[in-house]
């Protein structure tokens, strides 16, 4: 039966395992899966907003349409890029964990278990900052790049120095409640044991039997975590939004 008294008891006697264990491991790959997310999710933004068309050279009539038109204006680094983004959001992240820790320690046996979850926890995080990046850089006003043309900056300093500062304002928020996000995606990860909250839940209920009072300690430290860091993102976004 359902008890009160059995949460206090179990926090009194496994708040180490749910706070220095679980939480702990639970922090680590959230903030792995969010800072190479973020790196390989710049490329993956900057790739797909690329103009290079290596078979242009082969239009030399300049059609409009067809086969040739088709070939010529086609983007390779787009296009993966773009294969990339939609294969990675449009596959259950489970399924992304059990890939990658199968398939990885083995062509790569020096990675570990909890090695390959955070790569498929980074790699799934990537598909969904280069979104962020993209749109955040493209929401930034034409007349700012038109500007920055007309006074002599090639294409890498107007990026460089107009229109990544004014990207950033929009992108950090986001990026922040990618961090809450992939807190509580995490759970799955739970699935291969690398000693995260839900892990350590399943090492408690193991041990006590008591699995409706785990799981409502671990709800709660998941709700403190995330309520916290989402109202200290709100407070930043305020802030950026004020200057």
């Amino acid at each position: 039966m359902f008890s009160f008294q059995n949460i206090i008891m179990l926090w009194e006697n496994y708040w180490q395992i749910f706070i220095f264990e679980g939480l702990k491991y639970t922090i680590i790959l959230s903030a792995i899966a969010v800072f190479f997310g973020v790196i390989l999710g710049a490329f993956i933004a900057f790739g797909r907003m690329s103009n290079i068309k290596p078979f242009k050279f082969i239009n030399k009539k300049g059609a409009k349409k067809g086969f040739i038109h088709y070939v010529a204006n086609f983007n390779p680094v787009s296009f993966l890029c773009e294969v990339y983004t939609e294969v990675i959001r449009g596959t259950p992240l489970l399924l992304q964990l059990y890939i990658f820790v199968l398939i990885i320690p083995k062509i790569l046996p020096f990675i570990n278990q909890f090695n390959a979850v955070a790569l498929a926890l980074s790699f799934n995080s990537a598909a969904y900052v280069s979104e962020l990046f993209r749109s955040g850089i493209q929401a930034v006003d034409k007349g700012q790049t038109e500007a920055a043309r007309s006074l002599g900056m090639n294409k890498s300093q107007t990026m460089l120095k107009v229109v990544l500062p004014q990207a950033v304002k929009n992108i950090l928020p986001a990026v922040g409640n990618e961090f809450v996000a992939i807190i509580k995606e995490t759970s799955m990860a739970s699935t291969f044991f690398v000693g995260d909250l839900m892990t350590s839940y399943l090492k408690v209920r193991g041990a006590t039997y008591l699995a409706l009072e785990s799981l409502i300690i671990i709800g709660i430290i998941y709700l403190i975590v995330t309520f916290t860091l989402s109202k200290l993102i709100g407070k930043y976004e305020r802030k950026l939004n004020s200057k």
